[in-house]
């Protein structure tokens, strides 16, 4: 086991993911070197590779403390926004999306 991943570990204090369609997020607590809490946000889709062997890929973002608050305020403007214009989408049954996902090798 190498330093870094040890290092890593250890500052990690709290997971929480969670399985949407064919995304996976999760949402990590994680702490500074002067025990300062942050947030890490990663998004995890499978994808394939020229060579038909598949991957993982991931989009990560930080957010501080200092920012919860404007970031919180931001996402519940748009999510409203959303809610009130976005055109109405039939039930899953009807337009087959399947909501059934299978990470079982899914890592971090």
């Amino acid at each position: 086991m190498s330093h870094e991943f040890e290092k890593n570990d250890r500052e990690e204090l709290f997971s929480k993911p969670v399985r949407a369609g064919k995304r996976t997020y999760f949402f990590d607590v994680k702490s500074t070197k002067g025990n300062d809490y942050y947030l890490t946000i990663t998004e995890s889709k499978k994808r394939f590779g020229d060579d038909g062997k598949f991957f993982y890929e991931k989009h990560k973002i930080f957010l501080y403390k200092e920012d919860f608050e404007k970031f919180i305020e931001g996402l519940n403007e748009t999510l409203d926004y959303i809610k009130e214009n976005s055109p109405e989408l039939p039930p899953a049954e009807e337009n087959n999306t399947s909501s059934e996902v299978n990470f079982e090798d899914l890592g971090n």
